[in-house]
């Protein structure tokens, strides 16, 4: 062994034991029994198992596990069993241990957990699987078992989010937007609040890493005076909480540059106007444990006689905690600069359940088991509800689950008083669904806060909601389109198909029937032939159509039968050839050429000549040069370039993250695209024409189509252009500002969008 490899490993030696060590003090600093021997003895075993791997970046693959370990006790709070379960979180994917070894060495539950992950990481699926969603049904399974599993894989996603730069650009794209999609969402809902900033902070440095460094610049830049800010606003309020005798800690909340940036892109707006960047928090230790939640109000009440409050601005989630047992007092006040301040008020405790989530209410007995689970507990069961009929499209059920992952809650009472915590936005319909799946299935309406109203209705917050039913009511085909939670959309497509394979064998049936009678063979020619007739395109569909009653077979059926010959798939043959019957779009997507073959650990340069032969600008979202974009290689091999913030793209990244291609605009000044502008200000006399002289003459950009609207002195216009990249959009929008009138110039996707 050469001296230069000797003292390398001695090098790696030393840091992988002083990481050791620093998880070793950060238990002991823990409120945990302390179980420093199964710890040592887990990491060593580790150590051992992943003796001579490194990671991508270079370092010892053993780092990896201690870092999950160091999340998982100090960032999340949990003890010994989930300590050394993160440290042993690899050894059965990457090395020849098997469970069994685990739990020879570690007992049943440490070996339980461990195989969870393993499940989560492992699998085999087909290619039009989505291997990502596949997964993440496992890792909902393997939730109800044990809420470790999946606390330790949300530790396990945020170190290598914090390690991302060292992995190729595709595969960023991939975990960056997989982590945006499911995982940043599954901490929020877990409660692990400073965790889901950090995961969504670190997917937007990766994706858009301009936009990411101009608002870290910005804030630095804006810090001075929103020290001043909070100086001045938060002076009145010591000296209030000083006079009644509490205890308290007063920080100032900035908000996070991805939430800056997604209202930015939300709202359409600056960054000079987003006014709720910073918020202030009370953090108070109560006199004691009974009086907790009077002396939030008694706060609030001292604060609200400093300054005014908001009067629609009142969030009470200390007498309702939300779903995933955040618990605060939210009030927006009135700042003697003229600005609303969000002042957030809570206590010690609560304030360690807002950046712990449930691990800093858990405590977990002897032999498993746990306690204080509550909302938890009814969210587990929705899912396991949802994966007891699973549905084909694996996008499609990541995107159920995510309907209630995301949902802000609301409170709604039940005719006897109960009250019942929904997702916010849902209707009538979700909340008898929420109840039972005979209620949901029967009602024919409801009664909210005793006037009747349809299935649809939305409810709000402290509505008192009764379903009413009827025996001979069934579930409709429309009520998919207004159920908005989750467990209603998959129960009414469970019905729905369940109906609809009855009549499919009854029209199968039937249509068997319709053969024997007329003495004709059911041969898969002929029914061919009837779905030509009336357009279908499968055989299933044809059956259900019989059975629904929506196509009658008649003596024309049969005629059609008899004397049609087999079409052999001519028309097949002749519209593939010569576009017959294809829509423009179809047209041009089809004419592109696949795209050579292409190395997918390399960056793709899009030349001019690239993107006229090979490439497909996404119509979804129409990126133009200069914007964070990706490539997506479709069924057809043909590479479609999308916006990394497409709504598809990111569906896209959690399901399809082997087919996501690093892709770089080297096309200059070459091509013109297509970009629409919105444009609002005061109407007035000449306004049209400064607006056109800017664009056609200051700039000598052609103006493609325009829309202008004048109500009540407020002007509001739509411009279509042909222009270069999106330094052209800037110089535009810039110049149009410059317009006196003119108060809002933005970017829209689409001609006819209505910016928010």
């Amino acid at each position: 062994m050469t001296d230069e490899k000797h003292n390398q490993e001695l090098a790696d030696e030393e840091m992988i034991n002083q990481s050791f060590q620093e998880l070793l003090d950060s238990y002991l600093k823990t409120k945990h029994r302390k179980k420093v021997e199964i710890i040592t003895k887990a990491f060593n075993f580790a150590k051992q198992a992943h003796k001579g791997v490194k990671r991508r970046s270079g370092e010892p693959y053993i780092m990896h596990p201690i870092a999950v370990a160091k999340i998982v006790c100090s960032e999340i709070g949990l003890g010994s069993t989930s300590i050394c379960s993160a440290l042993l979180h690899d050894v059965v994917e990457d090395t020849d241990y098997t469970v069994e070894d685990i739990e020879n060495l570690f007992g049943p539950k440490i070996a339980q957990i461990v195989d969870g992950l393993t499940k989560i990481s492992g699998g085999i699926f087909g290619d039009r699987a989505s291997a990502q969603a596949e997964n993440f049904k496992k890792l909902l399974l393997t939730m109800s078992d044990d809420i470790r599993v999946i606390l330790i894989k949300i530790a396990d996603r945020l170190h290598n989010m914090r390690t991302l730069g060292s992995m190729l650009p595709n595969k960023q794209y991939k975990i960056a937007g997989e982590t945006l999609y499911i995982y940043a969402p599954l901490a929020n809902r877990l409660g692990l609040n400073k965790i889901k900033t950090e995961l969504e902070d670190l997917s937007f440095k990766y994706e858009h890493p301009e936009e990411y460094a101009q608002i870290q610049s910005k804030l630095a830049e804006t810090q001075a005076e929103r020290e001043e800010v909070f100086r001045e606003f938060t002076t009145p309020i010591r000296q209030q909480l000083d006079k009644m005798g509490i205890k308290y800690q007063l920080l100032a909340r900035v908000k996070s540059p991805y939430s800056i940036w997604n209202k930015m892109q939300t709202k359409h707006i600056t960054f000079d106007e987003i006014y709720d960047i910073l918020a202030v928090r009370i953090i108070f230790t109560p006199k004691n444990a009974e009086e907790e939640l009077n002396e939030c109000f008694n706060i609030y009440v001292s604060v609200s006689k400093i300054y005014k409050p908001h009067p629609d601005r009142l969030r009470d989630w200390v007498s309702h905690p939300k779903a995933n047992g955040y618990q605060a007092l939210h009030v927006t006040l009135m700042s003697n600069r003229g600005q609303w301040i969000e002042v957030q008020i809570r206590s010690e405790r609560m304030n360690d359940v807002a950046e712990q989530g449930f691990a800093a209410h858990w405590k977990y007995k002897e032999g498993g088991g746990s306690e204080d689970e509550g909302e938890l507990e009814k969210w587990l069961r929705t899912i396991k509800e949802i994966l007891d009929d699973p549905q084909p499209d694996a996008m499609d059920f990541l995107d159920t689950i995510k309907l209630n992952l995301f949902a802000s809650e609301i409170f709604v009472f039940t005719p006897k008083g109960e009250i019942k915590t929904m997702p916010q936005n849902c209707t009538a319909l979700d909340f008898a669904f929420s109840i039972h799946t005979f209620l949901g299935s029967h009602c024919i309406g409801a009664k909210v806060n005793h006037k009747l109203v349809p299935l649809s209705h939305k409810l709000q917050s402290g509505d008192q909601v009764e379903i009413l039913t009827s025996k001979s009511q069934h579930v409709q085909p429309s009520w998919i389109n207004f159920a908005t939670t989750a467990k209603a959309k998959a129960k009414i497509a469970a019905i729905l198909k369940r109906e609809r394979r009855g009549m499919q064998h009854l029209g199968e049936e039937m249509l068997h029937d319709f053969f024997k009678t007329q003495g004709l063979e059911a041969t898969p020619e002929n029914i061919q032939k009837i779905c030509e007739r009336h357009n279908i395109k499968t055989p299933e569909e044809l059956y259900t159509a019989i059975g629904l009653k929506t196509i009658i077979l008649s003596e024309d059926d049969k005629n059609e039968v008899k004397e049609k010959p087999a079409t052999n798939n001519w028309k097949k043959y002749i519209s593939f050839a010569f576009g017959v019957g294809k829509s423009n779009k179809e047209k041009s997507a089809e004419e592109k050429e696949p795209a050579p073959k292409i190395d997918s650990k390399k960056i793709v340069k899009l030349t001019p000549d690239a993107i006229q032969k090979n490439y497909i600008i996404a119509d979804c979202c129409k990126p133009i040069p200069g914007d964070d974009v990706l490539g997506f290689v479709d069924d057809n091999n043909r590479i479609v370039i999308h916006k990394r913030q497409c709504p598809l793209a990111a569906k896209l990244k959690s399901g399809y993250g082997n087919r996501l291609l690093a892709v770089q605009w080297e096309i200059g000044k070459a091509l013109y695209f297509p970009v629409n502008i919105y444009i609002k200000g005061i109407d007035s006399l000449g306004l049209l024409n400064k607006v056109t002289q800017v664009i056609s003459q200051q700039l000598n950009v052609n103006i493609h189509k325009l829309s202008i609207e004048s109500n009540d002195g407020i002007f509001e216009g739509r411009i279509q252009l042909n222009v270069h990249d999106v330094d052209d959009v800037k110089t535009i929008t810039t110049n149009l500002r410059k317009i006196e009138e003119v108060k809002r110039v933005t970017r829209i996707e689409n001609f006819d969008d209505q910016p928010s």
